[in-house]
């Protein structure tokens, strides 16, 4: 049965638009999680995500566990990083300042580093600090959804093998999981945490990770024990790698409809060279980007190297809120979405340009997309302009007159 589209088009940097051939995959009958067809599938899934995260490393490990991207923290907090262990994390909005207040919970003692509202952090404030205390983790967002803001990993990357190698490199790769270039074995990452529903294209649901050998021996040679049950790493390490071996393993049940979507998002991803991927959403970004500016609009992320290539936040026009902006673009059949950053408010919003609508060269969800954007902007302008001659002449026609 063909889907017949009822809602605006989605352009949030999460969740996002979904193939239609993702979409039909996840119509099966219900299947057992121990049945070999779905063994097979959930194995193939394993191994793709290798290839995706350019993992080459085959002592790493991936892990899918039902849950949202935000399940990825829960794991780090509480499997790689010890009560009271000092953990250096970099701040570049609202998704980075959560990721570090999960991992306080669990008993980290962190380093909060705030990057000045629409920047990436200074590598020589980042040296300083790693030369001043032995941190046990290096924590980044690589794309915070919330300012649009990229921060570079390869720099960071080449910083910690020179000043503290034994420094954990934990990456929040939930908005950039691939749409950005992320070389996890080349740029020696320790975790990478993401999630189902954002650049990877499938329905939210799924907490997905790539793990190192290395960091995989400091979970299991943790002095404390677990501070959780489903997130436990030594509970999901060997259900993992019966499943990449294509044998049943139990310790919770998988979604087995999204297990099966995201396989066939992986199939459809890697037909193609990843860089043929990240150039689509390289195109694809650079094409918002520009109706932006062409619009007398200003980004949030300041320098185009730190602007990420799935999200654009942009600055609205004085005296248009995010819920105006917003009611006016979904009338006109497009969903964008308000920002997030508690200290900017409703001044900006966010336009998402990640997976399927970035990839596809039929569904024209972009040009849609600008297209709705430059009319609601300029129908503002206009009535902003027409509000204000009203005035002028109201000005000009009352006490000037009367002195006649």
């Amino acid at each position: 049965m063909e889907l017949v589209r009822t809602t605006p088009i989605l352009l949030a940097p999460g969740p996002t638009e979904i193939d239609p051939r993702v979409l039909k995959s996840m119509a099966t009958f219900a299947e057992s999680h121990f049945a070999q067809p779905f063994c097979n599938t959930f194995g193939d899934v394993l191994t793709m995500l290798r290839v995706l995260f350019q993992s080459e490393d085959p002592n790493a490990q991936a892990f899918v566990i039902g849950g949202s991207g935000t399940l990825g923290w829960d794991f780090v907090g509480t499997n790689f990083i010890e009560p009271g262990e000092a953990v250096l994390c970099l701040s570049t909005g609202y998704f980075s300042d959560g990721f570090e207040m999960c991992l306080s919970t669990y008993g980290a003692r962190t380093t909060r580093m705030a990057a000045p509202i629409g920047t990436a952090p200074d590598l020589s404030v980042i040296e300083e600090a790693l030369r001043t205390v032995r941190y046990k983790a290096l924590v980044v967002a690589h794309v915070d959804t919330s300012t649009g803001v990229l921060t570079p990993l390869k720099p960071i990357s080449d910083l910690l093998k020179r000043v503290s190698p034994d420094t954990l490199f934990v990456v929040d790769g939930v908005a950039s999981v691939a749409s950005e270039d992320l070389q996890f074995t080349a740029w020696g990452i320790d975790v990478v945490v993401t999630g189902s529903q954002k650049a990877i294209g499938c329905p939210p649901g799924l907490s997905i990770l790539m793990v190192s050998p290395r960091a995989l021996h400091v979970a299991n040679t943790r002095k404390a024990p677990p501070s959780t049950w489903y997130a436990s790493l030594v509970r999901w390490l060997p259900i993992m790698q019966n499943y990449e071996k294509k044998e049943s393993s139990y310790f919770a049940t998988p979604p087995t409809q999204i297990v099966h979507a995201l396989r066939t998002s992986l199939l459809v991803m890697l037909s193609r060279p990843l860089e043929e991927r990240f150039q689509a959403h390289r195109e694809a970004s650079a094409r918002v980007k520009a109706a932006i500016r062409e619009l007398g609009l200003t980004q949030v992320a300041r320098k185009e190297e730190h602007q990420a290539n799935g999200v654009t936040a942009f600055w609205l026009p004085d005296g248009l809120t995010s819920k105006d902006f917003l009611s006016r673009a979904a009338a006109k059949g497009i969903t964008f979405v308000g920002g997030m950053h508690k200290e900017l408010g409703h001044k900006y919003a966010r336009f998402g340009h990640m997976g399927y609508s970035a990839v596809s060269e039929d569904a024209g969800h972009i040009d849609k997309g600008i297209q709705v954007l430059r009319e609601v902007i300029m129908e503002y302008y206009s009535e902003r302009a027409n509000d204000s001659a009203s005035r002028y002449e109201a000005t000009f026609t009352g006490p000037v007159r009367a002195s006649l």
